[in-house]
């Protein structure tokens, strides 16, 4: 990528959705930059939707406003949306019509569109074996593929995905991931994507962002949840449990997460740079240390943490 990845191509500021006496969407923020996945998650009724809604204009925000390269969605329509793509719910084609003739009629509709365009987002989502098929012999997974491909025609600098794995099988869904992170990585396009499949969202996106209630409930960059300030969670595997259980216990450096059964394994919760410190007490005492490994949250946990045991959906 040639331009600044750090550079913030969309941002929510404070955004509001009223319906009645009720905020659906209640003063939410965040930004998002090029070149990364960004899942959208939060439990059933959380306002996933509405936001994606409001940031594509396809609903009015009440408070607040979302900027595109500096353009607001609020008074600045036209200048904003040029720079999104995006699938809301499913893509919907002419199934009588190849998925070629389908791009070519989306590209007579919008301007500026060159016809090697099309012969680059059809190699980008890999159709190029199946774009003179007719589309009502396409898989759902080709179709959203060739839905992405008509997303990414005008050159966005952003897509936004409401559900792109949504009814796909496992081969699917999985060749749904690779091509956004491959999009991301290879374009320099940032993605928005809501799903209600954590394992999907854990392995597809670089950051999330948790809202519950319309409200923001948390950002976290994945990968880095509970070693942020420098504390990890290890388990380690020893030969006198009993012993090493005491030898720790003499460390207030370390707190012991779990009693030994007839396991000989003991969770502790230290920072990292003590690690080296803690094999080093155990070798003197004799104890010896067969294995060690870091015991991360999954998504789910993490999720079921923020959200206070709140159904995704």
């Amino acid at each position: 990528m040639t331009k600044n990845s750090n550079e913030v191509v969309l941002s929510a500021k404070s955004i509001t959705k009223t319906i009645g006496n009720r905020n659906i969407v209640d003063n939410l923020s965040f930004d998002i930059r090029r070149g990364e996945v960004v899942g959208l998650l939060g439990p059933n009724g959380a306002g996933k939707t509405t936001t994606i809604r409001m940031i594509v204009g396809l609903i009015r925000i009440s408070k607040g406003d979302v900027t595109v390269h500096g353009h607001s969605i609020r008074s600045e329509f036209t200048q904003a949306i040029s720079h999104i793509g995006g699938i809301i719910e499913n893509p919907e084609f002419y199934p009588y019509m190849s998925g070629y003739d389908n791009l070519r009629q989306y590209q007579r509709m919008s301007e500026g569109i060159a016809e090697s365009r099309l012969h680059e987002v059809v190699q980008l989502v890999g159709l190029q074996d199946a774009i003179h098929k007719k589309v009502r012999s396409y898989s759902l997974g080709m179709r959203q593929r060739l839905g992405i491909a008509q997303a990414l025609l005008h050159n966005p600098t952003i897509l936004i995905l409401d559900e792109p794995t949504n009814g796909l099988d496992p081969a699917g869904i999985r060749e749904m991931r690779d091509y956004l992170k491959q999009i991301a990585k290879e374009e320099g396009i940032a993605v928005l994507v809501s799903s209600h499949l954590l394992s999907e969202i854990e392995l597809m996106c670089s950051r999330v962002v948790v809202i519950q209630e319309g409200r923001l409930v948390t950002e976290r960059v994945m990968g880095q949840g509970q070693n942020q300030e420098g504390w990890v969670t290890v388990c380690i595997r020893v030969n006198q449990a009993d012993a090493a259980l005491e030898v720790i216990r003499s460390m207030q450096e370390v707190t012991v997460l779990n009693q030994p059964t007839d396991q000989p394994e003991l969770i502790l919760r230290l920072k990292d740079d003590f690690i080296p410190v803690m094999v080093q007490r155990l070798v003197e005492h004799k104890i010896l240390l067969y294995r060690i490994t870091e015991v991360k949250e999954t998504l789910e946990e993490e999720f079921l943490k923020w959200t206070g045991g709140g159904r995704i959906a």
